[in-house]
């Protein structure tokens, strides 16, 4: 008898989950449509071929931000696919996660001209109509953000990341940890292990939140 109560409720728990997903999902497709082409910000008209809205689990508890797509993001309309993301997907299988697991996007949607830095009013514009939105629906518990930009976007102001990552924050109901970029890290191979403590921190604080 108890245990086919239990098989009962597991099986409603589970149901329960894929509702949640599939539910937000729909909220986030539903998010995307207006914006397919959009031109609400400069960058839409600077020779975007996509718009990368993120990708992952829509239901996550862990939700990393990054800059903005790069080439290789632009051209297949995925976030964190080049060097950058290969590196990034290496470090969340160190520390036990898969991509799939986590859901990534970036502080604006569309790729900045030879990849600089997105102007504040660019990053405002995409954050207000996209990525404040794209929080709301999923709901992380933990939030990571990958380099300065990432942090200076969602908190509009400067930021130093080498005094703030690693750093236990809060963003709207949600404990915000920055990180350095993957990028850097190309650039500064010594601080991997760095990035791979500061991701399994934010993985850990997200034990037992979904």
């Amino acid at each position: 008898m108890i245990s086919a109560k239990l098989s009962t409720l597991l099986n409603a728990t589970s149901k329960n989950a894929m509702d949640a997903k599939d539910y937000k999902l729909h909220l986030l497709n539903k998010l995307y449509e207006p914006y397919l082409k959009c031109l609400q910000c400069p960058l839409g008209a600077l020779g975007r071929t996509h718009v990368v809205f993120g990708e992952g689990n829509p239901d996550a508890a862990l939700m990393f931000i990054g800059e903005g797509p790069g080439r290789d993001e632009d051209e297949q309309g995925r976030p964190f696919v080049g060097r950058s993301g290969k590196l990034l997907t290496k470090v969340l299988s160190l520390v036990g996660l898969d991509r799939r697991d986590v859901f990534i996007t970036n502080i604006v949607k569309c790729r900045p001209p030879n990849n600089r830095k997105p102007t504040p009013p660019e990053s405002s514009t995409c954050k207000k109509i996209l990525l404040l939105k794209q929080i709301k629906i999923i709901r992380p518990s933990v939030i990571c953000t990958l380099g300065s930009s990432a942090l200076e976007g969602l908190l509009d102001e400067p930021v130093k990341i080498t005094q703030m990552r690693g750093k236990i924050l809060h963003f709207d109901g949600a404990i915000l940890i920055p990180t350095y970029h993957p990028a850097y890290i190309l650039r500064n191979p010594k601080e991997l292990k760095t990035l791979a403590d500061d991701i399994q921190k934010a993985h850990s604080l997200t034990e037992g939140s979904k």
